[in-house]
């Protein structure tokens, strides 16, 4: 077992900018601070990205500060119907003037232009989603408020370095298992978030990457037997020597997994898919419903994203064996390339 748990609270970084502790822990230990990175303004990373996922429809909402561009987006799919739609904001030169949060815990992030208002407010045990966004799709517009219920749970943070660079690094935090309710309105529907049922994820992230990355990602969440179930599983990003984000959660307790494989067929992102695990405890079958395909290519960003909705059927294994019968979880893999 190679998964290394970090323990204390610490500063994420030392004073050279490298890591001061690689590793995962269950909550966001280790403290980041932007002063303390060594790397250009342009290189710097931040961004908070949410899903709101049930079984027919779902909403996406980023806000991010990448440096030299910013990508503000929200998305609104349709699995029922068989389509989706993204609408995309790109900003020049953010460079931290966007004033993105230090921790998850703490802290609102917002961001406002002549088309698009949208806010992510924390406060104690919840988080809530506002938005507003003229001419989102076909001239209409879209708008959301979403209360996510966040008890005390545990997370999935990782501190992931690089080889080639010291001083870059990938530190994120997913939350899952956030029941969810509120709703979005589009073209003159409600689409409406239940909390017995619907859950919210967190992908919060800050770091320097290096130019060129590729990484696999999944997540979902469900109820099972009355008890909140979810999963975090990915690689592909940065040196996971000192551990993977590959975890379980159950009842609000974290179960870390070691390595888990993403099988892609050959010839299409919509062919069923298949996962595996090396200790034998995510084993799924995955079937897709929904493509969310982007693909960009503007001087020196190129970027090629699939995030593929499917349902996910199998087996998983929590710590002390007991195993979770999992059937048609509504959920999501990607595999994105990202050259920026």
């Amino acid at each position: 077992m190679r998964n290394h748990e970090v323990t204390k609270r610490q500063p994420l970084l030392r004073e050279d900018g490298t890591l001061t502790e690689p590793g995962w822990s269950k909550k966001l230990l280790q403290q980041y601070d932007r002063s303390r990175i060594k790397a250009p303004k342009f290189r710097i990373k931040e961004w908070d990205y949410y899903l709101v996922l049930n079984e027919e429809f779902a909403g996406a909402f980023t806000i991010s500060d990448d440096g030299y561009i910013g990508l503000q987006s929200v998305s609104l799919l349709n699995f029922k119907e068989g389509w989706e739609h993204t609408e995309t904001i790109l900003n020049p030169f953010p460079m931290g003037r966007f004033a993105l949060p230090p921790t998850s815990e703490a802290g609102d992030t917002s961001y406002r232009d002549k088309r698009l208002q949208m806010r992510f407010l924390v406060s104690k045990g919840q988080r809530r989603i506002v938005c507003d966004f003229d001419r989102f799709y076909d001239g209409k517009p879209f708008s959301c408020d979403i209360l996510l219920h966040q008890p005390e749970m545990d997370t999935m943070v990782i501190a992931t370095p690089w080889k080639e660079k010291k001083t870059a690094f990938y530190y994120n935090q997913k939350i899952n298992c956030m029941r969810a309710e509120g709703t979005m309105q589009y073209d003159g529907r409600t689409y409406t978030f239940a909390p017995e049922t619907d859950y919210g994820t967190l992908d919060w992230g800050r770091g320097v990457w290096t130019y060129d990355n590729r990484w696999y990602w999944g997540s979902g969440n469900m109820t099972v037997d009355g008890v909140p179930f979810g999963f975090n599983i990915g690689y592909g990003f940065g040196d996971t020597r000192a551990a993977s984000e590959n975890m379980l959660f159950y009842g609000g307790i974290c179960h870390k997994l070691e390595d888990v494989t993403f099988h892609i067929p050959e010839g299409g992102y919509m062919k069923p898919w298949k996962f595996t695990s090396s200790d034998g405890r995510f084993e799924m079958d995955f079937t897709p419903v929904l493509d969310r395909a982007a693909k960009t290519s503007a001087l020196v960003i190129v970027t090629d994203q699939h995030q593929v909705f499917g349902r996910m059927s199998g087996r998983a294994v929590l710590d002390d064996g007991k195993v979770i019968e999992v059937k048609d979880m509504m959920c999501f893999a990607e595999d994105v390339h990202n050259r920026y």
